[in-house]
């Protein structure tokens, strides 16, 4: 453990993976897939396989159906903001659940009610209800249950697998969830017009009926020490940020993230860039490519994660990424061909799995465990908010400045900014396990 930062000494995960043998030639370079051998892990990475597809067909539904009913664009956006507000609520709350209850238990409930949402969704859609008010409703609900869902799966991850094997059990469940952004909406296109909406909730529930049994079968993940005796209020919450302001490498992995997604996330440009920079090739195509681009590149990051999960200076790992996605989205914001801004966005998305990589480790090793739910649930509002506060920001700047030059500045930022921090505190790039 890195001598800058300290925790409590915690029992040994629920099994313990035999230690791997050296890896050579193209081993060394494929994912590292050791927490596989470890059966608690394997139960809860598997169940992602499936939910990480159905997911997003429910994802694509929502907002499809919405328009459907009334043709407006902004109400699919008051349908995201329906979605976000619970979600970033309960996910603060729920860290702080997750430290208090068992978390196998918290799992069960929050993964049978988000499948619970999803057969209501089948159900509306299969009657031709129609509503608006409905859809907004199950939204919320389901979002809410997310948000309690999120921190305690992230948090039990330590629980299953050693300290070491964490950035690779970090990248295996990454890789699972950006194939699914990938897979789930290409999908859910082709399926639509084939078997409608209802049985694309359908599919959904089926899903999450997996993972509720994949939960079922994970040994019990009590909170240690005095935790039962505390309740999961505001002042657990409040707990939660004072510990964060108390131990500067979690704090600065925060700072991280903030600083790659508010200065260097350009998504609320692709439109203006695939109608103006990109439009000889189609602003469809260009528009699609856009938008794939980054997840493309933390699949691929994840696939060839055995490149540096075995890493042990985890803050120098994410100074380095979280610069190399700004470097990468400079580049990109200065490419006029599009398929030159492509391979700049792969770049920028294995620098973003690289980043949620170690600092997912970071979060997780740091942290004692009767605080690693509430660093959950920070972290999730920090990943879901930060787009959001990039979309407002790069959507200003590229109407004044013009889009290529929004983003090229954006990703100069990152890079000037992250070094800047990393010079100034020294907490993170000393950090390692």
């Amino acid at each position: 453990m890195d001598t800058s930062e300290s925790s409590s000494t915690e029992p040994a995960p629920v099994a313990e993976a035999a230690p791997g043998a050296p890896q050579h030639g193209w081993r060394r370079w494929a994912m590292d897939t050791r927490p596989l051998r470890i059966p608690a892990f394997r139960r809860l990475w598997s169940s992602t396989i499936v939910t990480a597809v159905g997911s997003q067909l429910t994802a694509v539904a929502v907002p499809k159906q919405i328009y459907d009913i009334t043709h407006s664009s902004a109400w699919v956006g008051y349908a995201s903001l329906v979605g976000l507000v619970p979600m970033v609520v309960f996910a603060l709350w729920g860290g702080a659940v997750a430290d208090m209850v068992d978390r196998r238990k918290l799992l069960l409930i929050t993964n049978g009610g988000i499948a619970v949402t999803s057969l209501l969704f089948w159900a509306q859609a299969a009657v031709g209800l129609d509503s608006v008010v409905v859809l907004m409703v199950l939204l919320g609900a389901q979002q809410a249950f997310f948000g309690l869902n999120s921190p305690t799966r992230s948090a039990s991850i330590a629980r299953l697998v050693p300290a070491e094997e964490l950035p690779a059990a970090n990248a295996l469940g990454a890789t699972v969830m950006q194939t699914g952004l990938v897979v789930g909406p290409l999908l859910a296109g082709a399926l639509i017009p084939v078997i409608g909406l209802p049985v694309l909730y359908l599919i959904d529930t089926l899903a999450l009926c997996v993972t509720v049994w994949a939960v079922f079968r994970l040994p019990a993940l009590a909170p240690l020490g005095d935790a039962r005796t505390r309740r999961a209020g505001l002042r657990e919450i409040a707990a939660g940020f004072r510990y964060i302001a108390g131990h500067k490498v979690l704090l600065l992995s925060f700072l991280a993230d903030i600083i790659a997604m508010v200065f260097g996330m350009p998504r609320a440009l692709y439109p203006q860039l695939a109608a103006q920079t990109y439009a000889s090739y189609g602003e469809g195509l260009a528009l699609g490519v856009l938008f794939a681009g980054i997840a493309v590149g933390a699949v691929l990051g994840g696939l060839f994660s055995g490149v540096f999960s075995r890493a042990r200076r985890h803050g120098w790992m994410v100074i380095g990424s979280v610069a190399g996605w700004g470097l990468a989205i400079t580049g990109f914001g200065l490419s006029d061909n599009l398929w030159v801004a492509l391979a700049f966005l792969v770049g920028a998305g294995v620098g973003d799995m690289v980043s949620m990589v170690f600092r997912q480790a970071i979060l997780l090793s740091a942290a004692t465990d009767e605080m690693r739910g509430r660093m959950q649930g920070v972290f999730t509002v920090v990943v879901v908010g930060g787009p959001r506060l990039a979309d407002v920001l790069h959507g200003t700047a590229g109407s004044v400045f013009g889009a290529q030059a929004a983003v090229a500045g954006g990703g100069v930022l990152v890079v000037v900014v992250i070094l800047a921090l990393a010079a100034a505190v020294p907490a993170l790039r000393r950090y390692r396990i």
